[in-house]
């Protein structure tokens, strides 16, 4: 970088001034300027200086501009973050996926946990009420009567219930049975045993107590009124009503339900139906004639 100085007589500067253009910019200029003394300078010795430090200044500014900026790391950091940020900005990248995936495990794991204890938890109050139904009578029993009465006695027992209250037990069963099956559904899709919706199997379990068991009852006692006769037909008629009439009706609801439940619009409820109508029904009816 070129510095000023002053020249040691005001007649050799008049000289110099004289040859040398007093507003150029080459740097050769800058470069064989001569050191003066403090003598009075003339106004083009001050023109000249003031044009020569404008000068300097502007390649100050330009080489400044220019010089590039060497990265510094944050103190008190252990992984510097560079001024590109490229480095800091993957490891932050690979840390906030790698916190997602924990986070996303851990919630994981929870979920299994819940349904594993819904399912054992409901699971072993079925099947202990199931084999203890005759436990106030074991006294004196051996273990081949016991197993012998078990189905008898359970039937039995449904039946009284049944003609206790009819419309609640036959929604108990619509609930357990409607629940069960959802779950079966999604295991069958691909998920784990203990990583099913528990929202969507809540969802067709609530619409199977509260619909279809109540609806259900009615409908048969509809079904009896409207074939009073004991031919031998009376029953292969009963089924076909039931597989055409009653299953499109029915399944409107459900779906309906389902898709008022899940808080959907109607417009989406009715081409969900509309899509699944025709397949629902023909493969309901054909299941029914090959059992």
């Amino acid at each position: 970088m070129a510095s000023l100085y002053t020249l040691p007589s005001h007649h050799k500067f008049s000289s110099l001034a004289k040859t040398h253009k007093p507003y150029s910019s080459s740097p050769s200029l800058l470069l064989s300027t001569k050191p003066f003394t403090k003598s009075k300078p003339s106004k083009n010795t001050i023109l000249s200086t003031k044009k020569t430090r404008t000068l300097i200044t502007g390649s100050l500014t330009e080489d400044k501009e220019v010089v590039p900026v060497k990265d510094k790391p944050l103190k008190g950091k252990s992984n510097p973050l560079l001024v590109n940020g490229s480095k800091d900005s993957d490891l932050l990248s690979s840390s906030s996926s790698s916190t997602v995936e924990s986070d996303d495990e851990e919630e994981r794991m929870t979920s299994r946990a819940i349904n594993a204890t819904i399912v054992l938890g409901f699971g072993t109050l079925a099947v202990s009420r199931l084999l203890t139904i005759d436990h106030d009578y074991w006294h004196g029993w051996t273990l081949y009567e016991i197993l012998r009465y078990l189905p008898e006695h359970n039937w039995i027992a449904y039946e009284q219930a049944l003609k206790a209250n009819p419309v609640l037990a036959k929604m108990a069963i619509s609930g357990i049975v409607y629940s069960i099956g959802d779950w079966i559904a999604q295991c069958y899709e691909g998920k784990p045993i203990f990583e099913f919706d528990r929202t969507r199997t809540f969802r067709s379990g609530l619409v199977g107590f509260t619909l279809h068991g109540s609806l259900s009852h009615y409908y048969y006692q509809f079904c009896e009124a409207l074939f009073p006769f004991e031919d031998w037909w009376v029953v292969p008629a009963k089924v076909a009503f039931d597989q055409t009439v009653w299953a499109a009706v029915w399944n409107s609801i459900y779906y309906v339900a389902i898709g008022l439940l899940r808080f959907e619009s109607p417009d989406n409820i009715f081409s969900e139906l509309k899509a699944t109508f025709w397949l629902m029904l023909t493969d309901g009816s054909f299941g029914h004639l090959l059992i």
